[in-house]
């Protein structure tokens, strides 16, 4: 298999089973029609017509050679292998949910304004101890593991926070693993000690915030309905300045009311922010804000437009980085990583205040999705074995779909809400994925021509 597309002046061509990226020129890129789909009338005439007949068959002649070497329409050579494994079910990461609550009323929450649809509450570090020794103790022969504190908006209960990390560095070194933690913050509550704390401590930190000051205001909001903006940007541009070189990226979500979102990432960088995602909503299409079917070409202009930008600004001394063009095309994760989503179920999962144990945070409070609990373990092995037996190669759709190594599969969460089934992904998170897909693979195609 193989997918090809022209974007920013190139030719690229991506041969799905190896991850090799080829780029051509017009005559090999136009003759790869005819292995594509040779049963289309009248193409060979076509070219032919077009091309000379020595320089087609100069081209013909290589694509055949880098068929025979295996470079391109290679093997899939996995596929049995995946199917075939033995299912390892030790636990990677937690998502503590230590704050069924939030101090803003976002207007297009998932976890309704943080409560989850079930009271607000905060996890007591009893629990939270408790899930730290849970994943110790399912975590097998892993020796890195993680811990994802999660809301809500986690702040609210710093104090547990904070004795949740010491418990897990008094325990980690007995057992010989390393956990690393990571907080996502609607950064509001930030003050220098908790910045100072969180720079020493936690080894990534996602900051909210959704971009220009009327794009942020119109949807994340306090209780009182004012707008955020003015209240987080000085505290997350003196977070970062505290922080310096470590791991931290801001995450901002855009909404039918900002399809413009380039211009949102663009203030980012503005501002001097270097690691950046802005996320597209998922939401009901009866919402007023939701991303629908008819957004889909403006949305796909803004992501080719976004690549050639931050091109623009590395030459101009000015980069910065988007979390969705930073793919690996040489080796990546493991072959196991790349088809199987997030590992979400199976080796991930989140645990709410009460200590409940759900697939991920967005499945918290969904009925049928409760496996267990971190004081008992897991109950319901039925679901964790299905998430097991969700790979690319289990989904009809994305079996033969090119993206799916670098996508794993897309959202199960999503999957559920919208299709109803695990094993059918959302269509529109899909194409919205593909076109994020083509631009980080021009990115690199881009970048490799200039080494060259």
């Amino acid at each position: 298999m193989i997918h090809k597309f022209k974007m920013n002046g190139l030719n690229i061509v991506l041969d799905v089973n190896s991850g090799l990226v080829h780029v051509v020129d017009d005559i090999v890129y136009d003759i790869l029609d005819l292995f594509i789909d040779p049963t289309v009338n009248g193409l060979v005439n076509i070219l032919q017509n077009k091309y000379c007949e020595e320089e087609f068959k100069e081209a013909l002649e290589e694509i055949m050679k880098l068929k025979d070497e295996g470079l391109i329409f290679s093997a899939d050579t996995y596929k049995d292998m995946i199917l075939s494994r033995k299912k390892d079910f030790h636990i990677k990461a937690l998502c503590l949910n230590i704050a069924h609550d939030c101090n803003l009323r976002c207007g297009y929450c998932f976890a309704s304004t943080g409560d989850y649809h079930g009271g607000r509450k905060l996890m007591p570090l009893e629990v939270a101890k408790k899930a730290i020794d849970f994943l110790i103790q399912n975590s097998g022969n892993r020796k890195r593991l993680e811990v994802d504190f999660f809301g809500g908006e986690p702040l609210l209960n710093f104090e547990v926070v904070k004795a949740t990390v010491e418990y897990g560095r008094s325990i980690e070194k007995e057992y010989e693993k390393h956990i690393g933690f990571t907080l996502t913050t609607n950064a509001t509550l930030l003050d220098d000690n908790i910045m100072d704390y969180l720079n020493e401590n936690m080894d990534n930190v996602v900051l909210s915030i959704d971009g220009r000051k009327n794009v942020n205001d119109n949807m994340r909001k306090t209780i009182n309905e004012k707008g955020t903006y003015d209240i987080i940007l000085p505290k997350i541009k003196r977070f970062l300045e505290k922080r310096g070189e470590k791991s931290h990226y801001i995450r901002g979500t855009f909404t039918a009311h900002n399809l413009d979102f380039v211009n949102d990432v663009l203030s980012f960088a503005g501002e001097g922010f270097k690691e950046i995602s802005i996320e597209p909503v998922i939401a009901p299409s009866d919402r007023e804000y939701a991303i629908k079917e008819e957004h889909l070409e403006t949305i796909m202009k803004e992501y080719e437009k976004l690549a050639d930008k931050i091109i623009e600004y590395e030459k101009s001394g000015k980069p910065f980085r988007f979390y969705h063009y930073m793919i690996e095309l040489d080796g990546g994760p493991c072959v196991y990583k790349r088809v199987s989503s997030c590992g979400s179920g199976v080796e991930y999962f989140a645990v709410t205040p009460d200590g409940d144990l759900y697939p991920c945070h967005q499945f918290v409070g969904r009925e049928g999705y409760l496996m267990g609990n971190v004081f008992e373990g897991i109950k319901n092995s039925d679901i964790q074995k299905k998430f097991s037996e969700n790979t690319v190669y289990h989904k009809a759709k994305c079996n033969e779909c090119w993206a799916k190594f670098y996508c794993s599969g897309g959202c199960q969460a999503n999957a559920d809400a919208f299709c109803g089934d695990l094993k059918v992904p959302y269509e529109l998170e899909c194409k919205m994925q593909r076109k994020r897909i083509e631009c980080a693979i021009m990115l690199k195609a881009y970048y490799a021509t200039l080494e060259n």
